[in-house]
């Protein structure tokens, strides 16, 4: 229609004759296809004759569809589901930049039983370390900023288990409900990278941001996951919030924000402009910046914000994740072998520079 549309408009020409034209073309159309109904939405259907064996007729079909490359199965186990290729999300084809992970050797082994807990309450798909299979109606999961970025959740141990799951197929396109309203929305689920994507308009639409508390809840319905958040009547509260230096750094402070979801009051940040954000991402990507030397200037950000300059692990790993895709084992790890990480109990840790220098 916007093609149609006359972009100058000459005294010769009558336009209202075109319109009527056109209103008339287009009844005429709709009152054919009123008309003609079964005859075109059969064209849209492979009618097979009688004596056909059906099942080996589909059997033939999905052959002829896993061949052909156009194609995508994205069934869950026990159902085969095909999806054209080039329509799928290309979020999910390809990692977000975001959630890229280059790996950091570390030994799980050499952290504390505390630390331990701690990275499975954290819930992060990247984690190394042993997770007991679970099996619960409804998970609570804290936001982290790459995947509010992304608009995904973690496909972790404790969540794997409320999402669809195939045995082959690297992608699986599901149903996402929202808790409050009941809306529906395609999500997919990215098997081999462990995430799902599908949320960064609910993630918008709530006022969710990083640290924001969210459950993840098994639906009746096949196919179909609830996620819910804990909104309400927006209010002014101290967040950590992310600024930009002259210097192209990350500068932590305490601001007042507009907040209306719950969160977690350790892993809580206000990112007023994720797109500055991203060029610290990117320059961090491009100059290889140290995994330490990253956790070091974290550390000492963070550590500006309290009286006593301690700051907790969960924290810490919150914040190393605004400039990094990290699990939180390289960063515990890390914490328990340097000792220019001084602890000072409960998890809590001070960044001793007499020590380092």
């Amino acid at each position: 229609l916007v093609v149609l549309m006359p972009t100058t408009f000459m005294q010769e020409v009558s336009y209202r004759t075109h319109a009527i034209g056109f209103v008339v073309g287009v009844a005429a159309a709709l009152l054919y296809f009123r008309l003609k109904r079964a005859r075109i939405r059969g064209h849209e259907t492979v009618e097979l004759p009688d004596s056909v064996n059906r099942n080996l007729a589909l059997f033939s079909l999905d052959y002829a569809l896993w061949k052909d490359e156009r194609f995508d199965e994205v069934g869950p186990a026990g159902e085969i589901l095909w999806f054209l290729r080039r329509l799928e999300p290309p979020q999910v084809q390809e990692t977000p930049g975001h959630l890229r992970y280059f790996k950091i050797e570390y030994e799980p082994a050499d952290l504390s039983e505390d630390m331990q807990i701690l990275e499975i309450s954290l819930d992060d798909e990247l984690s190394e370390i042993d997770m007991p299979p679970v099996s619960r109606e409804a998970v609570d999961i804290k936001l982290i900023y790459p995947h509010w970025r992304a608009g995904t959740l973690p496909l972790s141990s404790r969540l794997r288990h409320l999402f669809p799951m195939a045995y082959q197929a690297p992608r699986i396109r599901f149903i996402l409900v929202d808790g409050e309203t009941g809306e529906k929305f395609p999500g997919w689920v990215v098997q081999r990278e462990k995430y799902v994507y599908g949320l960064s308009e609910y993630y918008n639409e709530k006022g969710l941001f990083p640290g924001s508390l969210m459950t993840i809840r098994r639906s009746e319905t096949p196919g179909e996951v609830i996620v819910e958040a804990d909104t309400g009547r927006e209010v002014r509260e101290w967040l950590r919030t992310v600024l930009i230096g002259s210097d192209g750094n990350i500068v932590l402070a305490m601001l007042k924000q507009n907040v209306s979801s719950a969160f977690d009051d350790r892993m809580a940040i206000s990112v007023p402009d994720p797109d500055a954000l991203d060029t610290v991402w990117e320059k961090n990507r491009k100059e290889r910046t140290p995994f330490e030397k990253i956790v070091v200037k974290t550390l000492r950000e963070l550590s500006k914000l309290t009286p006593q300059g301690n700051v907790h692990a969960s924290e810490l790993y919150a914040a190393v994740n605004l400039s990094r895709r990290t699990p939180p084992g390289p960063i515990l790890a890390l914490l328990n072998s340097r000792p220019w990480f001084s602890h000072v109990g409960d998890l809590y840790f001070k960044l001793d520079d007499a020590a380092q220098h």
